[in-house]
């Protein structure tokens, strides 16, 4: 098929949006026995946003939405879909796409959430590209925000230091004939890994009850040796098998966007795929690992930086609970900031 005879989605608008308070190594210090040398060095952390109790996903959204929107110059009733990608809403219904809609007016679209944990957003990013492939929808708004301090043990040294709240968004539009955007993704899982990351209680199985509660099984549980390896392997294999399905290599590359959940593990995947460190972008150290929101709110930042311009080839690759994982090459659609 010739590139003026196929329907291309691209993304034309992203934002971000971050908490206020600043917790840095030092803070978490104070809460459990940990060090600020400790975290950095097997992550790459130095701090994270902690949003104030009672914040919803859908209000740590709103300001990315905006800037995604005034972005791409698009207004709410242009919005065809909403997709969620988040595995901490406001409430487990309505989702937190459906309080979205309600919050932008977006009075054409339909709204659902998306549940795959640090893979969330580009599992989104492909289902908007598909209806949009498919002729049936023209805008989608792809929204990646967590609040993992709502599902954090604060005395648990092995997972609290690791995440951070936050929220990005990209508006995924229908681009001009002849125009590149999304070019090919790969997505896979593994329900095999899923015993290494999940939260014990809280669905039909082990609904929330005065026990669960205080056996503190509504956390974060990690198995962190065995989600590093898996994680390490899997974000490499995928970043090299999306370019090898357009025949592009590292060279082609102008931007990496990793899921920023490790340094080590971006360094690992970056070196697969033959690219220097300053073709990769790195937030993890100012923000931690915000689960769905690490790509877009990565995104944001670099077309601040001025790291991507439009016609850029963009890598993106990610690997979370499920196990999922993700990996899409692109070239840049959004207008410069």
């Amino acid at each position: 098929m010739k590139i003026e005879d196929r329907i291309y989605a691209g993304i034309t608008g992203v934002g971000k949006f971050f908490p206020e308070n600043v917790v840095t190594n030092h803070d978490m210090e104070k809460r459990v026995k940990t060090n600020h040398d400790w975290i950095v060095d097997r992550t790459g952390i130095h701090e994270r946003r902690f949003a104030e109790p009672g914040t919803g996903a859908s209000d740590l959204a709103m300001p990315a939405i905006q800037q995604a929107m005034d972005m791409a110059g698009a207004k709410p009733d242009e919005i065809d879909c909403i997709i969620c990608c988040t595995i901490t809403p406001d409430t487990v219904f309505p989702s937190a796409s459906c309080l979205i809609q309600e919050k932008m007016g977006a009075t054409n679209a339909w709204a659902f959430d998306l549940s795959a944990a640090c893979s969330g957003w580009v599992y989104g990013m492909v289902v908007a590209d598909s209806l949009i492939r498919a002729g049936s929808h023209r805008k989608v708004m792809v929204v990646g925000v967590d609040v993992m301090t709502a599902i954090l043990n604060m005395n648990d040294r092995n997972t609290c230091v690791l995440f951070g709240d936050g929220a990005g968004a990209t508006l995924v539009e229908r681009l001009p004939d002849g125009e590149v955007g999304i070019m090919d993704s790969v997505l896979g899982s593994d329900g095999a890994g899923g015993k290494h990351l999940y939260m014990p209680a809280g669905g039909s199985v082990r609904p929330a009850s005065h026990e669960t509660v205080e056996a503190g099984e509504h956390y974060v549980v990690q198995e962190g040796k065995a989600v590093f390896r898996a994680a390490v392997d899997g974000m490499a294999k995928i970043s090299l098998e999306v370019l090898e399905r357009i025949g592009a290599t590292g060279d082609d590359v102008d931007l990496f966007v990793p899921h920023q959940a490790n340094l080590r593990i971006i360094d690992y995947a970056r070196k697969k795929a033959k690219l220097p460190m300053s073709k990769v972008m790195v937030t993890i150290d100012k923000y931690g690992n915000t689960t769905a929101g690490t790509i877009p709110t990565s995104l944001r930042i670099a077309a601040e930086e001025k790291r991507v311009k439009k016609g850029d080839m963009v890598l993106i690759s990610t690997f979370g609970a499920g196990f999922t994982w993700g990996a899409s090459a692109l070239r840049w659609s959004a207008p410069s900031l």
